[in-house]
């Protein structure tokens, strides 16, 4: 009879916790069908849904919000401070300035600046020379933030770089996520840190104010030097993005580099970032020079989790729904939801030249299989869609119009959309968007244009395997 009594109880706290977790669903849900979907699980198999749902169902990273709420002051104002900076696109009258624009300003809470130098870097060659050269030329401090970091060649040169400008006086802040670089070895860490380095993981937060939320990722890749020239992109610290790497596909991605006061906004997301990681906010430079570096606009644009709106989401439909002529979209992860599907049909039907560069040979099966249930609904209103063919494509690039050029870390897909910290870095410099013009039409030469047949003539099997994994979206 004890033992039947027992059962009882941990059953009966078994379904409380679900009728908890049902409750917080209730209270908080995106989708109907999302919610639908959880409280079938919760209800039916709760011995399974209750950890799923503590480890994969949030979608707000509370830890991070509260820590924002109640952090550090300092921190608090320089974010107001910027935040309130005059745009360097100021009214309806300047013909630089658009509704649309002045949106992304609001969403990212950053300005646009001008007197910036914005330069694209193509690939990972040209990307770790620029890296490597920054990094070689500070003289006060470096400040890195990467999702993936690697003790290959790369990894190893770029150490050795930090160890002898630590050596030199050079402050050294490096801030990695510890599910992106799991197979990072702790010697690799610990030696940095011998050399002076300050080093903290973003999942190893304050404890209290991180549990039960794993599923979320710091996916931004950036490098600040002296508080005067920056960098965003793609590009993770690692081999594959030379083409070197033993028993990979070389990854063809893009970075980047911005000299000028949008700086200030790149520090100030990784500052962000950092206080978080390890409740430190150090002293760094917040004058970044004249603004006479260049004459570009540009803004930064950091998303993630703990925002107030879905910030990623609503910068893509803001960039769908205004696109007048041309949208060009390179992304390794191709999985939209139903509100940017709809978007990207509607930017189509109107005319716009849409198109979707995803690699044909990725590092997720599953995400590779689930682009292919979207080919249909996609040609059928003019969307096209391009599979890059040598090596990976991992880049995430968006032009529209010929009016503004974005490069950053965001995919699109639920992960980058909801889950994962992420940064973009949005420009309306002319020599900008025809350098990103001229990259992405030779990947197209690099491309196989996709039609309805390549879905409707496969088995039965595949296309119902296809169809299946575009049900688990939210959680690829």
């Amino acid at each position: 009879m004890e033992n039947v009594s027992l059962v009882a109880v941990a059953v009966g706290l078994l379904y409380l916790a679900a009728l908890t977790c049902i409750y917080r669903i209730l209270l908080t849900y995106r989708t109907a069908q999302g919610a639908i979907a959880w409280i079938i699980g919760l209800l039916g198999l709760p011995y399974v849904a209750v950890p799923m749902f503590l480890l994969f169902g949030r979608y707000r990273f509370g830890g991070y919000v509260k820590a924002r709420r109640m952090g550090d002051e300092a921190l608090t104002n320089l974010l107001n401070r910027f935040e309130q900076q005059t745009t360097s696109i100021p009214a309806p009258a300047d013909k630089y300035f658009t509704d649309e624009l002045q949106v992304l300003c609001k969403l990212g809470r950053q300005p646009f600046t001008e007197g910036n130098n914005c330069t694209l870097l193509r690939d990972g060659e040209a990307t770790f020379s620029a890296l490597f050269e920054a990094m070689e030329n500070a003289t006060r401090y470096i400040l890195l933030e990467f999702y993936i970091v690697r003790s290959d060649r790369v990894g190893q040169r770029i150490k050795s770089i930090l160890e002898r400008k630590l050596a030199q006086g050079v402050e050294v802040w490096f801030l990695y996520d510890d599910i992106g670089s799991v197979w990072l070895p702790r010697t690799y860490l610990k030696q940095l840190a011998a050399a002076g380095a300050r080093i903290a993981s973003f999942g190893n937060g304050n404890i209290r104010r991180r549990r039960f939320q794993i599923n979320f990722r710091n996916h931004r890749k950036l490098l600040v030097c002296d508080g005067t020239i920056g960098f965003v992109g793609g590009i993770n610290l690692g081999d594959e993005y030379l083409g070197t790497a033993i028993d990979q596909e070389p990854w063809r991605d893009t970075h980047c580099r911005i000299e000028g006061p949008a700086v200030t906004g790149l520090q100030l997301s990784w500052l962000e970032d950092w206080n978080w990681a390890s409740d430190e906010s150090p002293e760094l430079d917040w004058a970044p020079g004249s603004g006479n570096a260049g004459e570009d606009r540009v803004l930064m644009l950091p998303t993630g989790p703990a925002d107030d709106w879905e910030t990623c989401t609503l910068f893509f439909l803001n960039c769908i729904n205004n696109a007048r002529n041309r949208l060009w979209i390179s992304s390794p992860y191709f999985v939209p939801d139903f509100q940017i599907m709809n978007a990207l049909q509607l930017a189509a039907l109107r005319g716009v030249d849409v198109r979707i560069l995803i690699p044909e040979k990725s590092d997720s099966r599953l995400i590779g299989l689930a682009a292919y249930s979207y080919l249909v609904q996609a040609c059928k209103t003019g969307i096209q869609i391009y599979r890059y063919q040598p090596g990976f494509m991992h880049q995430k690039v968006i032009l529209v119009d010929d009016r503004y050029a974005a490069v950053g870390t965001a995919n699109m897909d639920n992960r980058s959309m909801r889950l994962n910290f992420e940064i973009t870095a949005v420009t309306t410099a002319h020599h900008f968007i025809n350098s990103v013009e001229s990259m992405l039409e030779e990947d197209l030469g690099h491309c196989r244009l996709m039609s309805e047949s390549d879905y409707r003539d496969r088995s039965i099997p595949f296309r119902l395997t296809c169809r299946a994994i575009r049900l688990l979206a939210p959680l690829l």
